[in-house]
């Protein structure tokens, strides 16, 4: 049970540093416009953000095992360390194949709201709060980028604020399993 502890942990801790890799954007030229073009269209620039996202997609998709042992034994649990894992193979694909980054943003949304919507089925009542807030900035946010796509008009800001929410969910939910309490039957 620890070592799986300590697993999701850094797994989780490596994938939102590096899913968050899309800030190094403010530090390097990339000739995108942070206002009118979506984050998506840096992947299409230097190379390190497609890296980045390409390891946050691996250690994403490793985490979801050890996060299976640490949840309870239902199937609102299982769905979010299955979520995990598969938030991580979309970010991988989006990674190797950014031109088809719009469908998959759209996917990875979809993942995200399962898994957020499971978090809500099984988590204690304070945590479940912050579960619910997260669905109800997920959506928010995946609106945004939906009308901002249609007006053409301030994409790369939403696209962005997307991508935080995305972070700050996952990091939630990593720290969530290693500060749990381990289940009553676990060997300690």
């Amino acid at each position: 049970m620890r070592t799986a502890r300590i697993a999701s942990a850094l797994l989780m801790g490596v994938a939102v540093l590096a899913y968050s890799g899309w800030l190094l954007e403010f530090f390097l030229p990339t000739g995108v416009s942070p206002v009118r073009d979506p984050a998506e269209a840096l992947l299409t620039g230097p190379r390190v953000f497609r890296v980045l996202l390409a390891v946050s997609g691996v250690a994403f998709l490793l985490a979801g095992p050890p996060l299976h042992r640490l949840g309870p034994v239902q199937w609102s649990a299982r769905l979010s360390s299955i979520s995990v894992s598969a938030f991580g193979l979309l970010t991988l694909l989006q990674a190797l194949y950014p031109e088809r980054s719009d469908l998959l943003s759209a996917l990875l949304s979809v993942v995200l709201v399962a898994g957020v919507i499971s978090l809500i089925l099984w988590w204690p009542p304070g945590w479940r709060a912050l579960a619910v807030v997260g669905l109800v900035l997920v959506l928010a946010t995946w609106l945004a980028v939906v009308l901002a796509r249609q007006l053409d008009a301030y994409e790369g800001v939403f696209t962005r604020a997307q991508l935080v929410v995305r972070a700050a969910l996952y990091a939630i939910g990593g720290t969530y399993a290693f500060v749990k309490p381990a289940p009553r039957h676990a060997h300690r």
